[in-house]
């Protein structure tokens, strides 16, 4: 799988590119720059882009993942973030969320996890950090379908968002996938997503999730 890397901060950059390269990923380019990024958009399969980068230390990296995206549809894209900014979790979603990831940077030193979140972003899933989540959760409004989720469909619904699947889930929660199966159905139903949305239920229910 070939990745391009844009991070500003040297060390980290380089520090990515050689962890990456251990794993098996060819590393095309590793630059500190939203520009350098595009410039080798087509030559690869999919990014690790910082949120913060010249010349604002603002969006760049998001804006530079909506673009790529825009030019190559569904294009894989984890975004790294050094604090938990869940305004632009919303903003990366915009336009779908297969294919697309959103860490924190300290996540980085759990490689196994790491490496596994960018797979499932290069696969079509998506990943999103367990910080993000709560913070979004603890913004619920009253009436919002959410809040009608049981402790455990939360949790379960959480688990979804970073990209786990049933057999997964159901490990971490030291329960039969007959279990978690049962939890996911439930909180398509009170979300209010139908069977006929059967190919796409999962997802909605992510992004009702994290859009709220």
């Amino acid at each position: 799988m070939r990745i391009v890397i844009a991070e500003d901060d040297a060390l980290l950059r380089e520090g990515l590119a050689l962890l990456l390269r251990s794993e098996g990923f060819d590393v095309v380019a590793a630059v500190d720059n939203a520009d350098g990024f595009l410039e080798v958009l087509d030559s690869v399969d999919a990014a690790v882009l910082d949120v913060r980068m010249p010349p604002t230390f603002t969006n760049e990296g998001l804006q530079a993942a909506a673009e790529a995206r825009r030019r190559r549809p569904g294009f894989p894209v984890l975004v790294l973030s050094a604090y938990v900014e869940d305004r632009y979790a919303g903003g990366l979603l915009a336009d779908g969320a297969h294919g697309l990831g959103y860490l924190l940077k300290e996540r980085v030193g759990k490689v196994a996890e790491f490496v596994d979140a960018l797979r499932r972003v290069a696969d079509g899933g998506t990943v999103m950090d367990p910080e993000v989540i709560s913070q979004l959760m603890s913004r619920r409004r009253a009436d919002d379908p959410i809040r009608s989720l049981t402790p455990r469909e939360t949790e379960v619904l959480g688990l979804m968002a970073e990209g786990l699947d049933n057999t997964t889930i159901a490990a971490r929660l030291v329960v039969s996938e007959t279990a978690v199966s049962k939890h996911i159905g439930n909180i398509f139903a009170k979300l209010g997503l139908s069977a006929a949305d059967s190919g796409h239920r999962r997802v909605l229910a992510v992004l009702a999730y994290l859009r709220g």
